[in-house]
């Protein structure tokens, strides 16, 4: 098969896989939901009728239509063994019935009573916690349903009295909220989704190339080896390994950023430890994986004056990699540009100066850049990263702004209160 066809393949079946695992785990929510559901009706309709005939009696309380709800949430007992087409029209079925049916048809015959009244609400809510469509299609049916019943018999006038008219607004407002919760429920699932798609899709694109550079060294080295059998080209083969080894130090590098990003977001902010700025900033130059030689020249770390200040070695380390990070990136970008690196703590307010003179921000955009999800250029990254700086440095009373100006340069200016060991307690 070509590779490129083979290629095809691969992508074709697995979205095919996907989506079949996306259906599964559908069917198997929808299952537990029925057999809850179920469980719930077959318990309760029995008992109810008990109580209402027996203890508080209440009029038109049917024995036959309770018996009906009861044969329906048995056989959903079973729904296990259920096609997907059935589960679904099962699910139709009882709802329409039990939640919409029963309930607004004891509703009105009992001309809207209290008892009544709430408990066509609580049906209402449990309803309306299934799909919004399903639900919405359940309620119709079964309160037409129940409306046919009453007028057939000749007790229409049920319908426009002045208790049940009443009710109505409530009814049909609870039923607005439900939905309404249940879309901005769904609209927030849709952004964590995004949000997570966008995260995997940045260690895809930041794994991506130290991995390629890797097959291609290795396939380098295989062909060393067939071609120098008889000694071959020793320098060749010892360059080719030494760029694995920095290729597989940089995606160390990037799953460890990720983590602490990842792990920061969910943790405790304040800070806990006294943290050495100098201390800090050597340590990320030492453990970024520069590309080469003149990039890592193009990092200059002046130190006017260390300072300590109230944080977390750890939270540190994150912010500093991702202003060092964007501050190449923006290099790399620009085509031309250096960072410079000062740590001036002698200043009544002790700061560290993040200095990049590559292409600067956009006087529009510069307000923007510390919102999260929004990135600047759209396609460089997540828009998480210098969110999560400010979050953190926040969290410290500490403050991060920029200060840029477009094609020229971007200071990013960080400022910290003065250090106290009674911060840490």
């Amino acid at each position: 098969m070509p590779p490129l066809a083979r290629a095809q393949w691969k992508h074709w079946r697995h979205g095919l896989l996907l989506s079949l695992r996306r259906y599964h785990c559908h069917d198997e929510h929808t299952t537990a939901r029925v057999l809850l559901l179920a469980a719930m009706g077959t318990v309760g309709m029995p008992l109810y009728y008990v109580i209402w005939h027996y203890f508080f009696p209440q009029e038109y309380d049917s024995l036959t239509l309770r018996g009906i709800g009861l044969v329906l949430c048995a056989l959903g007992l079973r729904a296990r063994h259920f096609s997907r087409r059935w589960l679904e029209r099962y699910l139709l079925l009882t709802l329409s019935y039990n939640f919409s049916f029963f309930f607004s048809y004891m509703f009105l015959m009992n001309h809207a009573s209290g008892v009544w009244g709430e408990s066509l609400l609580i049906a209402l809510v449990v309803l309306f916690h299934f799909d919004t469509g399903l639900a919405c299609r359940a309620y119709v049916a079964g309160t037409v349903a129940a409306c046919l019943a009453v007028v057939v018999p000749g007790h229409g006038d049920l319908l426009l009295s002045r208790n049940v008219l009443q009710q109505l607004p409530i009814h049909w407002f609870t039923i607005a909220v439900l939905s309404v919760a249940k879309v901005s429920r769904d609209v927030l699932e849709q952004e964590k989704l995004a949000g997570l798609g966008a995260g995997l899709a940045t260690v895809a694109h930041e794994l991506r190339t130290p991995l390629a550079s890797v097959d291609a060294n290795v396939r380098g080295l295989g062909r060393l080896a067939r071609n120098g059998a008889n000694g071959g080209d020793g320098a060749g083969r010892l360059d080719a390994l030494g760029r694995i080894q920095f290729e597989v130090r940089h995606m160390h590098h990037m799953i460890d950023l990720f983590l602490l990003s990842a792990t920061a977001v969910n943790r405790n902010l304040r800070p806990t430890e006294s943290v050495s700025m100098a201390e800090a900033v050597n340590a990320v130059l030492q453990r970024y994986p520069f590309t080469s030689a003149s990039q890592r020249q193009t990092v200059v770390c002046e130190v006017r004056h260390d300072f300590r200040f109230a944080g977390q070695n750890e939270l540190t380390v994150v912010i500093l990699l991702n202003l060092l990070r964007n501050a190449l990136k923006a290099i790399h970008r620009a085509g031309k540009g250096r960072v410079r690196i000062v740590i001036d703590g002698a200043r009544p307010t002790p700061r560290l100066l993040f200095i990049d003179t590559a292409c600067g921000v956009a006087p529009r955009q510069l307000p923007l850049i510390f919102r999260r999800f929004y990135s600047y250029p759209a396609h460089n990254g997540t828009g998480i990263g210098l969110a999560l700086c400010k979050e953190i440095m926040e969290a410290w009373d500490a403050t991060i702004r920029c200060v840029s100006r477009e094609t020229a340069y971007a200071i990013f200016i960080l400022e910290f209160p003065t250090f106290s060991a009674a911060d840490l307690r």
